[in-house]
C-alpha cells in the first residue's frame, strides 16, 4: 500500500469499451514501453505490473481476487483502462502509472473501507507528486 506501479498491460473484466462503433484498435503495446523507460529512470525501484480493471463500485471478494491472481492480475481498479484505451485509439502514447492504495480481499482478512483508500492517497501525495516532477521534463 502507497507504493506507485507503472501498468505494462491489462486484463479487462467489465466487458465493456469506451469506443463506439467499429474501431478494432490493437492493443499490444498500449502502454508504452519508451515511457515506461522513462519514468523507471526517474525511479529505478518502481514495480511494473498487470491491472486488471474492474468495474466497480463494489470492491472484490477474496474469491475474485483469487481469480485475478490466477490469470496474472497484479493490480486491481476501477478506471485508467478506458481512458488509456480512448487515448490510444486517437494515436497518443499511453503511460498509466497506478498508486496501491488497498491490499486485495481477503489479504489482511480486515475488511475493505473507502476511508483508508482515500487516506492511503492523501498519504502517498508527496511521493507521487515528487514522482511527477522528476518525470514531466523528461516527457518534454
Amino acid at each position: 500500500v502507497g507504493q506507485p506501479v507503472l501498468i505494462r498491460d491489462h486484463i479487462s473484466l467489465t466487458a465493456t469499451s469506451p469506443l463506439i462503433g467499429a474501431h478494432f484498435v490493437d492493443l499490444t503495446d498500449l502502454y508504452s514501453k519508451r515511457l515506461r523507460a522513462i519514468v523507471k529512470s526517474a525511479d529505478e525501484s518502481l514495480d511494473e505490473g498487470v491491472y486488471v480493471h474492474w468495474r466497480g463500485p463494489t470492491y472484490e471478494t477474496p474469491a475474485e481476487i483469487l481469480m485475478m491472481r490466477t490469470i496474472g492480475a497484479d493490480l486491481v481498479g476501477m478506471s485508467t483502462v478506458p481512458e488509456a484505451i480512448a487515448a490510444h485509439a486517437l494515436g497518443a502514447e499511453v503511460l498509466a502509472i497506478s498508486l496501491v492504495t488497498n491490499a486485495a480481499a481477503g489479504v489482511t482478512g480486515e475488511k475493505l473501507n473507502h476511508e483508508e483508500v482515500i487516506a492511503a492517497g492523501k498519504a502517498a501525495a508527496d511521493q507521487m507528486g515528487a514522482l511527477l516532477k522528476a518525470v514531466i521534463p523528461k516527457l518534454l
